[in-house]
């Protein structure tokens, strides 16, 4: 009799696990592929960073099951600045193995909050057109943190740019600073 040996597809294998490292190579090329592709689909430089915040919030829906999953064993924050802390530092650290380099709020508006990264990986290999020179790929990302912030139950919108490097300016919707400031007042 023959015996079949056992193969482990990728359904079979746990989602705790994984490998967290990707060639940069490999990353650079399939990145600058989709900013091609994004380009051929839109006229403006303003259309073309909405589709990359597309595709950005498309990998974030996803990514927030993945890494709630392997870091917080299914518990999910409820506080404004543990969220973004965690944004700042695990999810930085699962996409680019270090966290952002900083958390701001505005002084002007209590809904509003800066992250900011110095030197964003998304901008480092794309060589920008004299005609698209204020391109800041680095909506894709400010779709991922859109999309992982809003699925985590708070509502916001993220864009991206460029001030101290990129600076991703987050603005919550008014009712999750309402809902923020009567958690601290509960706890009292």
């Amino acid at each position: 009799m023959l015996q079949r040996s056992k193969t482990v597809g990728i359904l079979d294998k746990s989602l705790s696990k994984g490998k967290t490292e990707i060639n940069l190579s490999t990353y650079a090329l399939l990145f600058a592929e989709m900013v091609r592709y994004a380009q051929n689909k839109v006229n403006t430089v303003q259309e073309l960073q909405e589709k990359l915040a597309d595709y950005g919030k498309f990998v974030g829906v996803r990514l927030l099951d993945l890494i709630v999953l392997r870091e917080k064993s299914y518990k999910r924050d409820t506080k404004l600045l543990n969220m973004l802390m965690f944004v700042k530092g695990t999810v930085w650290k699962n996409l680019f193995n270090k966290e952002a380099d900083k958390l701001e709020r505005s002084n002007d508006d209590p809904c509003k909050y800066f992250l900011i990264e110095k030197d964003p990986l998304v901008n480092t290999f794309i060589s920008l057109p004299k005609d698209k020179s204020n391109l800041n790929c680095a909506w894709f990302i400010a779709g991922i943190v859109e999309a992982f912030l809003t699925e985590s139950n708070f509502p916001c919108k993220v864009s991206a740019h460029w001030h101290k490097g990129t600076a991703y300016m987050i603005e919550f919707d008014p009712d999750v600073i309402a809902r923020e400031n009567a958690l601290l007042e509960s706890n009292r």
